[in-house]
């Protein structure tokens, strides 16, 4: 059984929007730019900066926390415009048997 042209449509949607999500990116801080992380919007880790300059190396428990921080609260943005992004498309997935 083939697919219809507004399954065919769909599909093609669902593929476009996937690749969007590599564009989509969150950057988020701690520790005042101490630490900065960029996350793409498909949950991949793009870029970790660390300004040594504000990084007390005394307290390394304290650069932990920061990037623990940054972690959580980029995969949490990042999956959020991910799943803004793809939800729409996602009612139409159950007729395609997916």
């Amino acid at each position: 059984m083939g697919q219809t042209i507004d399954q065919m449509k769909m599909v093609n949607q669902l593929r476009k929007a996937q690749k969007e999500l590599k564009n989509e990116i969150v950057e988020v801080e701690a520790g005042d730019g101490a630490v900065v992380v960029q996350i793409s919007a498909e949950l991949k880790i793009k870029k970790v900066k660390l300004d040594p300059k504000k990084i007390d190396f005394d307290d390394i428990h304290e650069l932990e926390r920061w990037i623990e921080n940054c972690m959580r609260d980029g995969y949490a943005k990042a999956q959020e415009i991910a799943t803004d992004k793809m939800k729409p498309l996602m009612g139409g997935l159950g007729n395609l048997g997916l």
